[in-house]
């Protein structure tokens, strides 16, 4: 390169030379196009016959093109399979957009962005409309038949601020499951209104329609009346509250001094070898600790058979099932996405969000077997159950 020649020269040169090479390509394929067009598609006796060409620009990853030469027949009946009639860019921004809204990126970040680096203006609303062409995909998504069976389904709940008449807080209902090979996917998401028993049901009932009948196991936390609204569904299935949440919600009851000890004990319970020394265990936090701490105590000891009924499964999968971490980890991307929004726009918005969280989820894990369920042990155990429970599968 000559040293008269500045880098930001050189590289306008280098952009010009690849925007004439895409642009000569694109000519040459569409011209290949209409000959082809006349060869096959057009009947001998047609009087319809090339007629020039008409300028048009065209936005493409490779910069803009400002005199794209579009050849064209008299009758119009010719139409190039590389862009639409009234399309002027190539598809490539459309993408940016919407991968960029999928990476966090508000409505507005984006358009400023694409202001900056092609100069056209790009409204929020613009751009919400862009990312709105996957709400099919979402809606297609949500509806898409389910397997059968689930060993396991874990189901959880985000808030966050919706905007409709006024800004209030609402939720949305998560399920993730466990399949017969192991493999983890969510199965679906139900956005809108205030968490509550009668809405985690009618998600629930969605999911049966779906075609997802046969669950042995479901994991969830506290919430009143949840547990009943699950067996309204799933009446054969076991039940299993969350550990992990009722360890951090007896945390903040104990007193400074006896944390560690009382936390300590209440984890040799759920990390005991098997069923009977789990009791066993706890009659010995009953016995230290009940005089001091008589609620936090009764309580679980209230709660034991459904914190405790991971030991009816498998060991290999002990830990995977006393706890909702599973899917915790993915209501956090959601809720790492929604924060900036302080509250959001519309249903649409939220759904949005979530359809290209649990997606990039499902994509991740479409090749993984869970830890533990791959084992032959824990697959001849889960199919028994299966069949006491459901019977041979149809």
């Amino acid at each position: 390169m000559s040293s008269s020649i500045t880098n930001t020269e050189f590289m306008n040169q280098l952009e010009n030379a690849v925007r004439t090479f895409v642009q000569e390509k694109l000519e040459l394929v569409m011209r290949e196009e209409i000959s082809n067009f006349f060869a096959v598609e057009q009947p001998e006796e047609t009087s319809n016959t090339r007629n020039g060409y008409y300028k048009r620009t065209l936005e493409t990853k490779f910069g803009k093109i400002d005199d794209l030469k579009v050849p064209r027949d008299r009758q119009g009946e010719f139409q190039t399979q590389l862009f639409e009639p009234y399309q002027r860019r190539d598809g490539w921004l459309e993408e940016a957009v919407i991968r960029m809204y999928k990476g966090g990126m508000s409505t507005r970040d984006v358009g400023d962005f694409i202001e900056a680096i092609i100069g056209s203006h790009y409204s929020p609303t613009t751009v919400s409309n862009i990312t709105g062409t996957v709400l099919q995909d979402v809606h297609a998504w949500q509806e898409r038949p389910l397997k059968k069976r689930y060993s396991v389904l874990y189901i959880d709940g985000i808030h966050f601020n919706l905007r409709r008449d006024s800004v209030a807080n609402e939720v949305i209902y998560v399920a993730m499951g466990v399949d017969e090979e192991g493999q983890r996917q969510v199965l679906g998401f139900l956005v809108g209104g205030n968490e509550s028993a009668h809405g985690w049901k009618a998600f629930l009932q969605e999911l049966y329609q779906r075609g997802a009948t046969d669950i042995l196991l479901g994991v969830f936390d506290g919430l009143i009346g949840l547990e009943d609204a699950f067996h309204s569904v799933y009446p054969k299935a076991d039940v299993q509250r969350c550990v992990v949440h009722k360890m951090r919600n007896m945390f903040p009851k104990i007193r400074v001094k006896d944390k560690v000890e009382f936390m300590g004990d209440l984890k040799l319970v759920y990390e005991a070898p098997n069923y009977a020394q789990a009791l066993h265990q706890f009659l010995a936090v009953e016995i230290k600790w009940s005089k001091i701490y008589p609620r936090e105590v009764t309580s679980w000891k209230e709660d034991l058979p459904v914190l405790l009924a991971f030991y009816k499964y498998p060991a290999a999968i002990w830990k995977i099932i006393y706890t909702t971490n599973a899917i915790e980890r993915t209501m956090k991307e959601i809720r790492k996405r929604l924060h900036p929004m302080n509250s959001v726009p519309n249903v649409d918005a939220a759904e949005k969000v979530a359809y290209f969280v649990l997606q990039d989820y499902n994509e991740r894990w479409s090749e993984r077997i869970t830890r533990g369920f791959g084992m032959e042990e824990t697959r001849i155990a889960l199919a028994n159950m299966f069949q006491e429970r459901y019977g041979v599968k149809a």
